[in-house]
């Protein structure tokens, strides 16, 4: 079995509602996509939704082609092997990651079995919890959100805060009272998003833990500021959750080796499932547990199946899995891979013709807003 090519289709997707966060709090209603598709002489392809299309043709043209796609592990190191000048960052990560989740789709279709089985899990079953992305919405919008997550045993959610400190209180207690009505306890999690300072979040989490119990605050202060995350996290009483803009190995090593972080967040963006295997098994040797960032179809599920540390997945309910086909639905709080072989979905063929486009679609996300960590700015500023 051999790799023959590949082929990258870039859609730009409508979602059913924004997404916001302290940074960008008018937030964005579009998701551009990738669909990738590596194929074989088998006829057999693996798939996977990425970026930096360039670079993934770079990539599988000059390292892949002509090379069996089961050697998933040494592919992976090829690749991060081949961007060592320019380093693991951007455009490289991203494609590294397309490819690698190709890779382990194709890997488990040849082996006609789901992922996590083929990753080694021995459940199909991982605990989830909300996540809204929700500084954009109104407050009815909120209690709306986490209270349909509760009627599926969901009892854990994270809510974007960080402009508004009388408004923050309110809506963290209106995402408490909604999950309550899953009949368990709620976990209370909130990001800033490096908005914040590492003085300002002990500030601020200094009133908020008045009120709530909070389960972690995620990214308190810069990602790579592992003497000020240790500062907040040694003086709040919820733990300091970081890690998901951070993308290769040896970046997550200064934040573990100085216990900068309570909670590590990984995801495919740290360099595929490859990467997140890698960096989970790196947080297991500090006892660091380890949480999932959301994706498309939670297919990282796969992955997380398989962690002794894994404590819980965050999801998403915005519309932006509409060129998928999936069934990993949320029973009692807890996604359910089901046994499709791969990632255990495919693409809409008719959905991603309509919403294809031409170039690149538009960027994803948003910068650092002008003030964040020195002071704060309104949100109408």
């Amino acid at each position: 079995m051999k790799i023959t090519g590949v082929r990258t289709i870039p859609y730009q997707l409508t979602m059913q509602r924004p997404i916001a966060d302290a940074n960008h709090p008018a937030g964005s209603d579009q998701m551009p996509g990738l669909a990738v598709f590596l194929d074989t002489d088998t006829g057999l392809s693996g798939i996977a939704m990425g970026g930096a299309r360039d670079m993934i043709h770079t990539l599988v043209d000059g390292l892949l082609v002509g090379r069996d796609p089961r050697g998933v592990l040494g592919h992976w190191n090829a690749m991060v092997d081949f961007v060592f000048k320019s380093g693991n960052r951007g455009a490289n990560t991203a494609a590294i990651a397309s490819i690698d989740t190709a890779l382990w789709d194709l890997k488990a279709r040849i082996n006609d079995e789901p992922l996590w089985r083929t990753l080694g899990a021995s459940s199909n079953r991982v605990r989830a919890y909300a996540s809204g992305i929700d500084l954009c919405l109104s407050d009815d919008e909120i209690r709306t959100f986490y209270t349909r997550m509760a009627a599926d045993g969901v009892c854990g959610g994270k809510l974007k805060i960080g402009l508004d400190l009388e408004s923050d209180l309110r809506r963290i207690g209106i995402m408490r009272d909604a999950l309550a009505t899953s009949g368990k306890t709620p976990e209370l999690c909130i990001d800033v998003n490096e908005y914040w300072s590492p003085k300002q979040a002990i500030r601020y989490m200094h009133v908020i833990e008045q009120e709530y119990d909070i389960t972690w605050i995620e990214e308190p202060a810069r990602r790579w500021d592992a003497e000020g995350l240790r500062k907040v996290s040694d003086n709040v009483r919820a733990a300091v959750a970081s890690g998901e803009n951070l993308h290769s190995l040896e970046d997550f090593v200064p934040l573990l080796s100085a216990r900068a972080v309570d909670v590590l967040n990984i995801g495919a963006g740290a360099s595929g499932i490859t990467g997140a295997m890698k960096l989970a098994a790196l947080a297991y040797a500090y006892e660091t547990p380890v949480t999932m960032m959301n994706c498309a179809a939670n297919y990282m599920a796969h992955l997380a199946a398989t962690l002794p540390n894994h404590i819980m997945m965050e999801v998403l309910d915005n519309g932006r899995d509409a060129v998928l086909t999936h069934t990993h639905p949320i029973v009692d709080g807890w996604i359910e891979l089901n046994d499709e072989p791969g990632l255990g979905f495919t693409f809409d063929q008719e959905k991603l013709k309509e919403c294809a486009v031409e170039g690149p679609g538009s960027r994803f996300g948003w910068g650092r807003r002008t003030g964040a960590g020195m002071y704060l700015v309104g949100p109408d500023e």
